[in-house]
């Protein structure tokens, strides 16, 4: 019983590492977003409320990715609900 409860802490521990890979899409994605904003803002400027707009809902819905990431790799570590389980 002690090997398995090992192991699913170990794997437990493997699946929270990657889940927090999860978070450099949302940071690459958010990058790519504000230059591709300021390049679109310095070709038209009277736009650039519209851009500022858009480009903020987009990287808060790639962030919220990042989030999901780092909720799933806190319960894995910190709750483990497949302890409970064994």
């Amino acid at each position: 019983m002690e090997i398995a409860r090992a192991i699913v802490l170990g794997a437990s521990a493997i699946g929270a590492g990657l889940a927090m890979i999860a978070g450099i899409g949302p940071g690459i994605g958010q990058g790519y977003a504000a230059g591709r904003a300021a390049e679109s803002v310095g070709r038209q400027p009277e736009a650039s409320s519209d851009i500022t707009r858009t480009m903020l809902l987009g990287c808060a819905v790639a962030e919220s990715t990042g989030i999901y990431g780092l909720v799933v790799a806190l319960i894995l570590l910190f709750v483990n609900p497949l302890i409970n389980m064994l």
